[in-house]
C-alpha cells in the first residue's frame, strides 16, 4: 500500500477540524435536531433536550456568534419580550450532516422499536436518502469510491 500523500501536508488547516470546533459537542446537535424540527423557543428546547439551562443558553449563544441560528423577538400577552432561535441559510446547510448522523444511527445506533422519525419528500411523500455524487452525477456508493487530493489551501510540512 503507498503512503497516503496527506502525511507530507501540515493539518492545521483542516475544515473537519474547524468544523468540530464550532459542533463538536452533544448539545450542539441536539439544539441543532430541535431547530431543524421546528423548534424555536427556549423553554420548548430545554424541555426536549432536558439539558440544564445554563448549556442550553451557552450552546444557543454559540450557536447565534457563529451565525447558524438568529434571534427573532417574540412577546406573548402579558409576558416580558423573548426571543425565538431560527435557522440562517449557514444553518440550514448542516441539513445534510444531520441526516447523515440520523441515517447512520438509523443502521447502527437504534433500539429495537426502530428509528424514532423518517424523513419523507413533502411534494411526494417517498423517503428521503442522502447521496453522495460526484459533479458529473455519478452516485457514489462508498467511501472506496473517492480518492482524496491537495486542495488550495493544502500546505506542505517543511
Amino acid at each position: 500500500m503507498a503512503r497516503p500523500w496527506i502525511l507530507d501536508y501540515d493539518s492545521a488547516n483542516c475544515t473537519i477540524g474547524a468544523t468540530v470546533d464550532i459542533l463538536g459537542e452533544r448539545p450542539t446537535f441536539l439544539v441543532l435536531r430541535e431547530a431543524f424540527n421546528g423548534v424555536r423557543r427556549f423553554d420548548d428546547m430545554q424541555r426536549r433536550t432536558g439539558m440544564p439551562r445554563q448549556v442550553l443558553s451557552q450552546r444557543l449563544s454559540r450557536l447565534v456568534d457563529e451565525g447558524l441560528l438568529r434571534k427573532v423577538p417574540y412577546q406573548e400577552a402579558g409576558q416580558r419580550p423573548r426571543s425565538e432561535y431560527r435557522l440562517t441559510e449557514k444553518g440550514l446547510d448542516l441539513y445534510p450532516v444531520l441526516v447523515a448522523m440520523m441515517e447512520w444511527g438509523d443502521k447502527y445506533a437504534v433500539g429495537s422499536a426502530g428509528p424514532q422519525a423518517l424523513l419523507r419528500h413533502r411534494d411526494c411523500g417517498e423517503p428521503v436518502e442522502l447521496q453522495l455524487a460526484c459533479a458529473a452525477g455519478h452516485v457514489l456508493e462508498s467511501a472506496r469510491e473517492v480518492t482524496p487530493v491537495p486542495g488550495p489551501g493544502a500546505r506542505k510540512i517543511a
